[in-house]
């Protein structure tokens, strides 16, 4: 019996550990390349290079206009989650204590909205919205992700709401707090863990979203860190080595960012999934 749970071990180890190294690879292959020349990269791009050369990463960084890039996709990233953070919490908590056949209604409608992609509706949102002259504007990404995003940051709120028990908000409705008061000071700081959650899923998703972005912000002033690197494919090649680079320098600011707070992202998963 030992024996065998040690092999079983062991086994899990090994598929744990293969998994890993086939997620790190595509890692591997942007940061090592990005200190290569693009005459290298096509010759052998798994070779570890013993150059440090920050070449490709001034190249990149003028090139693709990192910083209008990144201000474009902070100001898109910051409204259009923090927006949703308070749309979405709010909606899951009416739905949530306020029960019937009109919250259970939006609710699934809401849920089964998830499963539709992206893609499905993306030919008549581009003629609808464009025979409305509403691209190259700011506020209509902002408003698609806050559209788009809603029905699974209520789904993720709806379930962590049904574990805060109901006395605390009636005991502070006597005490003469409103509902709307009631909401911002008993509710929500309750929702801290899954709120973390919620805001590192959609930082993620917006910030590294390309295909919603091209489709909407034409103007180059008004790109996005990911659109901006296409600046580096020309009609009949692509230069890779400053390409890399700048794939490193896009994706930076969100893995910073989960560092910082993978304790409340793991924590807030963890109570979730209890709640």
């Amino acid at each position: 019996m030992t024996s065998r749970l040690h092999k079983s071990y062991w086994l899990r180890t090994s598929i744990i550990f293969i998994l890993l190294i086939l997620f790190l690879v595509p890692f591997y292959l942007i940061v090592n390349n990005s200190f290569r020349t693009t005459e290298l990269f096509v010759r052998s791009p798994f070779t570890l290079t013993n150059n440090l050369d920050l070449k490709n990463y001034a190249d990149a960084f003028v090139k693709m206009r990192f910083l209008s890039g990144f201000q474009n996709s902070l100001i898109i990233t910051i409204i259009s989650v923090s927006i949703l953070l308070l749309t979405a919490s709010m909606s899951a908590h009416y739905m949530v204590r306020n029960p019937g056949r009109v919250s259970n209604t939006i609710f699934a409608v809401m849920v089964a909205s998830m499963i539709v992609p992206f893609q499905a509706v993306m030919i008549p949102l581009a003629k609808i919205y464009g025979s409305l002259n509403m691209y190259n504007h700011t506020w209509t990404i902002i408003f698609f992700y806050t559209g788009f995003g809603q029905a699974f940051a209520a789904f993720i709120f709806h379930g962590f709401i049904k574990g805060i028990p109901l006395e605390l908000e009636e005991a502070a409705l006597i005490d003469g707090c409103g509902k709307l008061k009631n909401f911002f000071r008993i509710v929500l700081p309750n929702l801290k863990p899954v709120m973390v959650t919620v805001l590192i899923l959609d930082v993620l998703w917006i910030w590294n979203d390309y295909l919603l972005p091209s489709m909407v912000l034409l103007s180059p002033n008004l790109r996005t860190l990911p659109l901006s690197t296409y600046g580096f494919f020309n009609t009949y090649s692509v230069d890779y080595a400053p390409l890399m680079a700048g794939l490193v320098l896009t994706i930076l600011p969100v893995i910073l960012l989960y560092l910082a707070c993978q304790k409340q992202i793991i924590e807030g998963v963890v109570q979730g999934a209890i709640k």
